[in-house]
């Protein structure tokens, strides 16, 4: 594992315990209700189409919510992520909320030896590929867990999101950090996590790397697999800006102008078969 995946995995080890008690993730909810779905499946739900009986794969999975809520939609999943402390969540959480999920402790580049077999969706949930250095790479790996037929869906951060200044108190779209992949990571140090809980982080330092549109959608394509669908969206996960307002369905938006900026785009993809 090189150093900056150390850096990385120290960090996610020390947000666990929070995101494991926080009523952002809301982990009693899902032993409550045995139809609740996290936000973000239940946003993708519509486009993931009819999951019954079909192998899914969900890649840094972290504490375990989207996947669960994926096998709540029907499918056989598999969880896979680098941090032991969240497996053993997730795995907590399905054995006490069900239904049955099976998880992998892996990182990314350690999937193809720790996954031999294909899958019919590959999920990737937002806030995952700007922990990767190479989308190039990323883009193979999610090739080669796809059987014919199968499918990428990702909807993720846009990364012109990424490069706006989130300090300023104006009003101001200030472009200030890299759009495009470069070989060293931003280095970030926040004591606190994205939950909004006032708990400290033990390893507050991360690094992440950029991936412009461009460079994720054509990693795709010399992937070997087809582009179905591509979407920009005007909503968020979270409140990246202190001037962005809810929406009512539990996102974020630009105050005004909201055609200003993309938040998030979906990208959809099959392995021809």
């Amino acid at each position: 594992m090189d150093e900056h995946t150390q850096v990385n995995l120290a960090n996610w080890e020390s947000r666990v315990p929070i995101h494991a008690t926080s009523t952002a993730y809301g982990l009693q909810r899902f032993v409550d209700h045995p139809r609740h779905l996290s936000g973000v499946v239940a946003w993708d739900a519509p486009h993931l189409g009819d999951l019954r009986g079909k192998r899914v794969v969900h890649v840094q999975c972290h504490i375990g919510t989207d996947t669960l809520s994926l096998a709540r939609l029907g499918a056989e999943v598999t969880g896979v992520d680098f941090s032991p402390a969240a497996l053993e969540v997730a795995r907590d959480l399905s054995e006490r909320a069900g239904p049955h999920v099976r998880y992998v402790h892996a990182a990314v580049d350690e999937i193809p030896a720790a996954l031999p077999e294909t899958f019919d969706l590959v999920y990737t949930g937002v806030g995952a590929i700007n922990w990767l250095p190479s989308i190039a790479r990323w883009a193979r790996i999610v090739a080669g867990l796809l059987a014919p037929g199968g499918r990428l869906y990702l909807r993720e951060g846009h990364p012109m999101l990424g490069t706006i200044d989130d300090e300023r108190d104006d009003d101001l779209l200030v472009v200030t950090y890299p759009y495009f992949e470069t070989e060293e990571p931003s280095e970030w140090v926040s004591e606190v996590t994205y939950t909004g809980d006032d708990a400290r982080l033990e390893s507050p330092v991360a690094r992440e790397w950029a991936h412009g549109l461009a460079e994720t959608v054509q990693a795709v394509l010399d992937a070997g697999l087809t582009l179905t669908r591509l979407e920009e969206h005007t909503e968020l996960e979270w409140q990246f800006l202190d001037g962005m307002v809810p929406t009512g369905d539990g996102r974020w938006a630009l105050s005004h102008g909201r055609e200003r900026l993309p938040l998030m785009f979906t990208l959809e993809a099959v392995k021809p078969g």
